[in-house]
């Protein structure tokens, strides 16, 4: 059985998230921020990245669009 890095960090990335955040210091917080900065560097080239991209980039297009005259 073999185990998705991507998949890894996902899981540990929703477990530090359902922590507390008066419990977190800053250290614990920069972590959190490098997990998921490796998180997205995995998940970039993949399909699922693709689709994100492409979802974050329309919605900034819709938003961008609303507000111009």
């Amino acid at each position: 059985m073999t185990i998705n890095v991507a998949v890894l960090l996902a899981v540990v990335i929703v477990l530090r998230l359902r922590r507390r955040t008066q419990a977190r210091s800053r250290n614990d917080e920069q972590l959190t921020v490098l997990i998921v900065l490796v998180f997205g560097v995995l998940i970039a080239p993949t399909a699922f990245g693709h689709w994100i991209l492409g979802t974050v980039g329309e919605l900034a297009q819709g938003i961008s669009d609303a507000g111009s005259p």
